[in-house]
Order: structure tokens, then C-alpha cells, then sequence
């Protein structure tokens, strides 16, 4: 699979015009000077974000994925599709050139002259043989063609920049996948610690129970509360075993694999990493591939609309042909037996039914179209920087506030088993302070999860590239 940047520049090799200039200078006042969920805006994009995220591991299958993924293949082809389309607009520029053969015999009848002798009709045959070069060309006088090339420039560049797209797309979502296993993972390793504390939990009511000891809290209603707090940790198991069984599949498919559930993950979350660099909001209209794509789009149709206004203008065409006519194959190449010819034209449309007219005014609506477009995805696009930027604040401090909870829930838990283990206590309190510090386990998991994606959602609203790790 080609370099995208590779694949865009013999676009512009191969074809006479030009790409058309950038026309961001629509939005660009749009940008806001700082990110208001942001105290700070350094310069630079992280590249490394998955490595930095979910380390090795996650960087080779991200790697793999963008390799056997067959989206990614789609969206190359695409890519391939719109470099040809414009290497086509740009041959219809230069002068095309045929070069022929053609043969012919012909009988012709003299029906009515008279012939001496009687008998038959007169008749004559004849042959015709013939090579000839023909060079035509239509002078770009106006800059009609160089335009509509300009624009199929512009749609290839827009199809690599949804490429760049894609392949973060694609990156973001085998992360999250790969998070999504990871939490899974540690999910279960909690569940089946909780079940060894309830099990544990349930063997000292049944012993209360057993015992007959009511007066200290040794009712059957707690001991079946017990069995029910255990059971309902053991469904929790089997819910967990299954959201892992789920996103080993999900990661397979991204990856291009069969999913039979085989692939290995991390028994835990990573740690948190550093902000990334935020940059500038200008900064973004210049990164982001969603924007780049959206404003190539728009120059594009900038450039038909050019187009459609040079319709008006008249053409010119020249033709020059030049070859042999004679009547027999030895002297085909002959130059005495040389015949030639050189036209030129002008048209200049007068008259078409208004559809010339009707054509730029549809070119116009379009390009209407593309701007308001391009405003819509810039304006998208600094909206999901600050809902992310705003979003790892008040994650963290979620976060904090459940890691303070979780703390104290397990002193609660503790105080609440010796009592009960000292007989001043009774069940109920200590299944209760034990069903918190076990749901505070379960959120602080969860809310380190959702830290980590929303690193990822901040990472793509960045405009961050991937640089595949090396091998």
C-alpha cells in the first residue's frame, strides 16, 4: 500500500495544472485565539499517543490492523481511484496523437456505357491503401481545462486526507477495543476477589446461624441476604466473562482476523498518561483531516465553478494529419505518394437552451454547499476539543472522589467485620459496608476506562497522527 503523500504528489507530476490554493482563509476567523477549557496551549501534536497509551502491545496491533483491516484497503483505493480520475482530466490537456492504417477495394459498374463486343457490364477495380498520423489539440486559452484538472487535484487530495482519517479512526477504535479488554480483565479479577470476601462473609453468618445466636445478629433473613449478595457477585462474573469474551472479538475484527476469541490482553488498565500538547485552535484547521478533507472539497468546487464560468468563453481546436494514399502495399511508406492536412476551429456557444446558465447556478449551489460545510466540521471540530479538554477535568476529579470513597469504604468494610467477628455487630451492616467497597472497586475501574478513552477522543479532535512503531 502506497504513502498516501506519495500517491497525492504524482498527481501533480503528471498533470499540467495546479492544485488550487487553499481557501481556509473562509473560516479561519472562526478560530478562537485559546482553547477556553485549556490554561495552557503548547505547540506540537503527539504522534506516539497509542504507544504512549496502551504501550507495545497496543501499537503492534494497531499496526496490524491498519495492514489487514478492509476498510483501510477501501479507502486506498479510493485514494488510487481519484489519483487516476485526475492524471485522466490532466491527459485531455496536452495533445493527443493516433497514428492508423486502412485498406480498401472497391468494384465499380458502368451500367449504360457501350461495349464493343458485346457481353457484360463494364466495371473497374480499384485499391486503396493508406497511412496516416493524426495530432489534434484544444488550446487552453481560457484556462477551462486546467480548472476542471485543479478540481480533480483537489478530490484526490481530499480522498487522502479521508484517508489519514480513516487510519486514525481505525487506530482510536482498537485502542478503545484493547481498553475495553483490559477493563474487562480487571473487571474479573475484582468480582472473583469479592466472591472470596462473600464467600467468606456467608461462612461466618452461617455460623451465627447455625448457631443460634439471633441475639447477635444471626437471623436467617441475613444469612439468606448473604447467599443473595453472593449470587448476584457470581451473575456479576459471568456478565464481565462475557463483556472480555465480546471485545476479544470486536479486536479480532478490527484487526483483520477471524474472530474465534484468541487474542491475548494486558490483565489490567495502564496508568493515565500525561496531557497531551493541545496547540493552538488555528493550529487545528491545518491538522485535522476531517477539515483539510472538507476544505479540499470546497476548493474543488471553487474551481468548476471557475470552470463553469469559462464555458461561456469560445474554444479553439487544431488538427493536423499527415500520411500516404496509393494503390499499392510496397509504396505505403513511400513519401512521394504524401498527403497532409491542418485545421483549426473556434466555437463559441451562443445558444443552448439556458443550460449553460443553469449548470453555473447548480456549480454555485454546490460550492455554497461546500463552504457551509467546511464551517460545519471546523465548528464540530473545536467543539470536540473542548468537550474533551473540559470532560479529563471533571473525570478527574471523579475519579479523586471515588478513589477517597473506595479508601474509605474498605476502612468501613474492615471496621464492620470486626465487629461483627466481635459480636457487637450485625450482618446487615457488614454485607452493606462490603456491597459499597465492592461497587466503588467496579466505578474506579470503569471511571480509570473512560479517563483512558476519552485521552483517545482528545487525541483524534487533535488532529494526532500515528506513526507506526518500528519493527
Amino acid at each position: 500500500m502506497k504513502p498516501i503523500l506519495l500517491i497525492t504528489s504524482l498527481v501533480l507530476v503528471g498533470c499540467a495544472a495546479q492544485a488550487p490554493d487553499s481557501r481556509l482563509d473562509a473560516v479561519a476567523k472562526s478560530a478562537p485565539p485559546r482553547w477556553a477549557a485549556s490554561r495552557e496551549a503548547k505547540a506540537g501534536i503527539d504522534t506516539n499517543w497509542i504507544s504512549r497509551i496502551g504501550g507495545r502491545r497496543a501499537s503492534s496491533m494497531v499496526d496490524e490492523a491498519l495492514i489487514a483491516n478492509p476498510n483501510m484497503r477501501v479507502a486506498a483505493e479510493r485514494v488510487n481511484r481519484a489519483v487516476a480520475t485526475a492524471k485522466t482530466a490532466g491527459a485531455a490537456m496536452k495533445p493527443q496523437i493516433s497514428a492508423g492504417l486502412d485498406a480498401s477495394r472497391q468494384k465499380q459498374n458502368f451500367i449504360g456505357f457501350p461495349i464493343e463486343g458485346g457481353g457484360g457490364v463494364p466495371s473497374s477495380l480499384s485499391s486503396n491503401l493508406g497511412a496516416n498520423l493524426i495530432v489534434s489539440w484544444e488550446p487552453d486559452i481560457w484556462g477551462f481545462q486546467r480548472a476542471g484538472t485543479a478540481a480533480k487535484i483537489a478530490d484526490a487530495q481530499a480522498e487522502a486526507s479521508a484517508y489519514r482519517a480513516a487510519r486514525a479512526s481505525l487506530a482510536a477504535q482498537v485502542v478503545r477495543a484493547w481498553l475495553a479488554l483490559a477493563e474487562a480483565n480487571e473487571q474479573i479479577a475484582l468480582a472473583q476477589k469479592s466472591d472470596d470476601l462473600l464467600k467468606t462473609t456467608l461462612g461466618i453468618v452461617r455460623d451465627r446461624f447455625t448457631n443460634a445466636l439471633t441475639e447477635e445478629g444471626g437471623s436467617a433473613a441475613q444469612f439468606r441476604l448473604a447467599e443473595s449478595e453472593l449470587a448476584s457477585n457470581q451473575a456479576v462474573i459471568a456478565q464481565r466473562t462475557g463483556d472480555r469474551e465480546q471485545a476479544i472479538r470486536q479486536l479480532e475484527v478490527l484487526m483483520g482476523r477471524y474472530p474465534k476469541g484468541a487474542i491475548q490482553s494486558a490483565d489490567r488498565l495502564p496508568p493515565v498518561p500525561a496531557m497531551p500538547p493541545a496547540g493552538l485552535p488555528s493550529e487545528l484547521l491545518l491538522r485535522r483531516p476531517d477539515i483539510l478533507e472538507a476544505e479540499r472539497r470546497f476548493a474543488s468546487s471553487g474551481s468548476l465553478l471557475k470552470q463553469g464560468k469559462l464555458a461561456f468563453y469560445p474554444s479553439f481546436n487544431l488538427t493536423a494529419r499527415g500520411g500516404t494514399t496509393t494503390d499499392s502495399l510496397r509504396k505505403i511508406f513511400n513519401s512521394d505518394f504524401g498527403v497532409w492536412s491542418l485545421a483549426g476551429g473556434l466555437s463559441q456557444p451562443i445558444w443552448a437552451g439556458g443550460a449553460l446558465r443553469s449548470e453555473y447556478a447548480r456549480l454555485k449551489s454546490d460550492d455554497r454547499s461546500n463552504l457551509a460545510k467546511l464551517q460545519r466540521v471546523v465548528m464540530e471540530a473545536f467543539g470536540e476539543v473542548e468537550q474533551a479538554l473540559a470532560a479529563d477535568r471533571f473525570l478527574a476529579q471523579r475519579e479523586q472522589a471515588i478513589q477517597k470513597a473506595y479508601q474509605s469504604s474498605i476502612a468501613a468494610s474492615e471496621a464492620a467485620a470486626a465487629d461483627y467477628s466481635g459480636g457487637v455487630g450485625d450482618a446487615l451492616t457488614l454485607i452493606t459496608a462490603q456491597q459499597n467497597q465492592i461497587s466503588l472497586a467496579a466505578q474506579l475501574t470503569s471511571l480509570h476506562r473512560l479517563r483512558l478513552d476519552n485521552r483517545v477522543t482528545l487525541h483524534l479532535a487533535l488532529g494526532g497522527d500515528y506513526r507506526p512503531s518500528s519493527k
